[in-house]
This record gives structure tokens, sequence and C-alpha cells, in this order.
């Protein structure tokens, strides 16, 4: 009788771990609640505005574009690609800051610092210092091509090719004015010629993901729409976008743009602004970051035309956890604004912020993505936006990764997998996302 309980014991023990282990492994595929600490640069300034109003809606030609049957300038009637391959509606967001000794003359990017906390109790517990490459590069995963330069024109070609194999239309690249970096890089703003001509060789359109800089206004970016639209307007990769009201106009996202008063952005944004963009050549979409609830409203009254999410991290954000996207599709549709939710394969940026594992989501194999798709289709968006193609920092990439072991570290990839595993779950959604939107418009 006390061998058949110590079995009983032991079975039911055994069992116990197994369900244990179990929720551990899955719990990053359910919604959290509340609002978790923000990594550095994410500190938010309280805004407060009205709502403006934007005036009727009109149809007006940007600066470069040649109309739809004049010029080469192609403008994105339709959703999809030559022969339904790629899919304009899937946008993917794509870094050019990343650089290696044979192009750039030193490593940028991949010899990042560890970040310290911001609190110096809980820095003195992590390490610091930077990433020594190649064999230690500032991501928990490493790139099938090794830490390599975004100028390098046989790495642009695969990129485009791997995004076209993804069946992403859109690539959003990340974007500062010239002679202008993150704190972390240099400049790239002329590497963006050939990330055009790569893309149009492969029928991949370019849109722009406006980044916060140091005496970043609604002036300044009022100048940055001019400059991008009268370098690239008339470029065949140049994306413009259809919407419900007929406007056909290029799409441009503003990272960070909680950091502007949503008065300042109404003087841009706005019919009756003061430097108003709208009705001239250089109008266009305008999207911006929903991080908490409150942006809500701000992006409202700034006079944007949308707002995303980007985050991969659900649950690290109001505007990021996938339970609260139902309510925010019914605040834009109801306000007659764009909801672009962002779906990402897994987050992890310990290798450059070691005291945020609590962010840190699990990718379960593909799992993880797979019901961030999910949850993105589930609010029938115009639009689904991918975090990200290269942004391997943060663990969001879905570029080929492949298994690397050195002496020091041991990288994360993608088995059991193939290293194209998230390209093709992603190509997967995107057919799938087409049938759904026609299924949604009978």
């Amino acid at each position: 009788m006390n061998r058949l309980r110590r079995k009983a014991c032991v079975a039911l023990l055994l069992f116990t771990l197994f369900i244990f282990g179990t929720m551990m492994g899955l719990r990053t595929l359910k919604p959290t609640d509340g609002f978790s600490d923000l990594a550095p640069g994410m500190e938010l300034m309280p805004l407060i505005g009205e709502r403006m109003d934007q005036g009727p809606d009109q149809v007006v030609d940007s600066a470069g574009q040649k109309g739809a049957g004049g010029g080469d300038t192609k403008i994105v009637f339709s959703n999809s690609g030559p022969d339904h391959s790629i899919f304009y509606d899937i946008h993917i967001f794509y870094y050019l800051w990343y650089g290696s000794p044979q192009m750039d003359g030193s490593y940028i990017h991949w010899d990042h610092v560890l970040v310290p906390h911001w609190d110096p109790k809980i820095a003195a517990s992590h390490p610091n210092g930077r990433h020594n490459p190649p064999d230690d590069i500032a991501s928990s995963y490493y790139p099938e091509l090794g830490p390599y330069s975004s100028r390098d024109p046989d790495v642009i070609e695969s990129h485009m090719a791997q995004i076209e194999a993804a069946a992403a239309g859109v690539v959003v690249l990340s974007w500062y004015p010239p002679g202008v970096a993150d704190e972390h890089g240099k400049p790239t703003e002329d590497v963006v010629p050939a990330v055009m001509d790569a893309a149009h060789r492969h029928s991949i359109k370019v849109a722009f993901h406006l980044q916060p800089y140091k005496g970043r206004t609604e002036l300044s970016v009022h100048d940055n729409i001019r400059y991008i639209i009268d370098k690239y307007g008339t470029h065949g990769a140049f994306y413009r976008f259809r919407s419900s009201a007929g406007k056909i106009l290029p799409l441009f996202y503003v990272y960070d743009s909680y950091l502007t008063a949503p008065e300042t952005w109404a003087e841009l944004l706005t019919v009756r602004g003061s430097h108003s963009l709208r009705g001239t050549p250089y109008d266009g979409i305008f999207i911006a970051l929903i991080v908490e609830e409150r942006h809500k409203q701000d992006i409202l009254a700034g006079g944007f035309d949308g707002m995303y999410t980007y985050f991969a991290s659900n649950g690290f954000s109001f505007g990021s956890s996938h339970q609260n996207w139902k309510a925010i599709k019914a605040f834009c549709d109801k306000n007659n604004l764009l909801f672009v939710p962002s779906a990402g394969p897994g987050y992890v940026d310990t290798a450059v912020r070691p005291w945020n594992n609590h962010n840190t989501r699990n990718r379960v194999n593909g799992r993880y993505y797979e019901t961030s798709l999910q949850a993105v289709m589930s609010v029938r968006p115009d639009i689904i936006t991918v975090t990200s193609f290269n942004e391997w920092h943060e663990g969001t990439q879905i570029e080929r990764a492949v298994p690397k072991k050195t002496v020091a570290r041991l990288y994360l990839d993608y088995k059991p997998h193939q290293p194209d595993h998230y390209l093709e779950l992603t190509r997967k959604w995107a057919e799938h996302f087409r049938k759904e939107k026609e299924q949604w418009l009978m």
C-alpha cells in the first residue's frame, strides 16, 4: 500500500511539473493586464489638446505625382502586386542603421552599448559595456548574413528578396533627415536611393517611418515631408495609399508622435493650421503611434489620419495589448481614422537592455507570431504592419537567422524550423488576410 502511495505521489508531482512548465511556455500567448515599465526613451509626457477641423476631403496630387496614367510613378490602386505574389496592405518596418568595417570603417549598432537602467541600484546588478562583433553582437539572435552593413548592395538585394518571399508589399523605412542619426548610429539618408531601387526591382513599395531626433518640431517635419516627396515622389517604388474617401496620398508613420503636443501637430495636420500640409502638394496620410490610452484623443486632436501600435510585446503598453485593439478600432471607426495594428514574432531586448527580461515574449516556435497575426485580423484593419524585418536589438526580426555558438555566447535561433520560417509564416498570413478582406467586402 505504501509503495502504491509513493507511486501516486510521484505521478502527481510529475504531472504538476508538466502543467507548470506548459503554462510558463505559453504564458506569452495570453494578453497581460496593466502597463509594464517602459524602456529608456519611453517616458511619456502629458499632452493635452482639442480637436480641430480637418475640412472636407479633397483629392490632391502630391508633388512629383503625375497621376494614374502619366510618368513612371506607380500609384498603388490595388492591394496585391504582380500575379498576387505580394500584398500592399502588409507593411513591414525596416532598419538601415547597421554597419561593418568593410563598408563603413567600423561596426555600427552591432556593437551597441548595454543600456543601463535609470535606477542606479538596479543598474548595478546588471552587466555594462558594449558588444564586440563579429562573435558578440547586440542581439539574442544571429543573422544569416552575419553582422552586415545596411549599405552593402548585396545585403539590400537579399533583404528585398526575403521581403518579397514574405509577400510584404511595403517596406516602412526608418528615416532620419540628411546628416542626422540615432544616438548610436551614423546618418543613413544617402542609402535610401539604393533601397528604393532594389525595392522597385522586386515590385515592393517604400513608405517612410519618421524617427524622432533632437529638435524635431512641426516645422522641421514640414520640411522633412517636402524633402521626401520632392526627392522620392516620382520614384517607381514610392508608396501611395488610396483612402476610403478616395484620396491617393503618400503615407507616413510618425514614431514617438506623443513627444509633441497635439495642438502643435494640429498646426501642421489640420486645414486651419498656420503651416498646414492639408490641401497642398505635400499632403499625406499621417499615422501616429499610440502607446497610452489617452493618446487616442491626442492623435485625433493633432489632426492625424490614424494610429499604429508598433511594439511586438503583447501587454507592454496599452496600444500593443491585443485585448485593447477592438476598443481602439471602434474609436478609430467612429472618428474616421485608420487603425493599423502591428504584429510581431516575439520580443527579447536583453542583449541591449539586460534588465528588461519581464517584457520578453517567447516565440514558441512561431505560435506567438500566429497568435499576434490572428489578433490583428480579428479587428479587420485596412493595413497590417509587421514589427519587424530586421530590428535585431529587440529580437522582433523575421529576417533569416542561423544557429550560432561561441565560447561566451549561445544565440537563439528558429529551430526546429528553417531560417526562413518567419518569412513563410508572413506569406501564409498575408494570403489569408487577402482572402478574409475579400469576404469582408462581400
